[in-house]
């Protein structure tokens, strides 16, 4: 992310939890308990658990209505290109989907 500072903003939107433990958990490797969000301070909290992880970007927390999530088709993950409005890139789905290099590529030919 930072070969493209100067062109580029990064930030991670976080959504509601897509491996809840009291719902679609994935079996073993999860180390952190994380519920289904049942209000907006329960999805603040995670969000700060993923802020943890070293992150370098900011961490933006989706509403409770899950509006960016449902705008960007944003479940389980997903990346995006937003520029001056309008999106340019829409990656696939994660985790098949999930093509960092596509994004790398894209600035690179933005800012080349």
């Amino acid at each position: 992310m930072s070969d493209f500072a100067a062109v580029a903003d990064f930030v991670v939107v976080y959504v509601a939890e897509a491996h809840p433990t009291d719902g679609w958990a994935m079996s073993g490797g999860m180390s952190m308990d994380i519920r289904q969000h049942r209000c907006l301070e329960e999805r603040l909290a995670a969000a700060e658990m993923l802020a943890l992880h070293d992150i370098p970007c900011p961490v933006l927390v989706d509403t409770m209505d899950n509006g960016a999530a449902r705008a960007y088709a944003a479940m389980p993950d997903r990346l995006y290109i937003v520029l001056d409005g309008v999106c340019v890139y829409k990656g696939g789905p994660g985790p098949h989907g999930y093509h960092p290099e596509e994004v790398r590529d894209w600035l690179q030919n933005f800012s080349g």
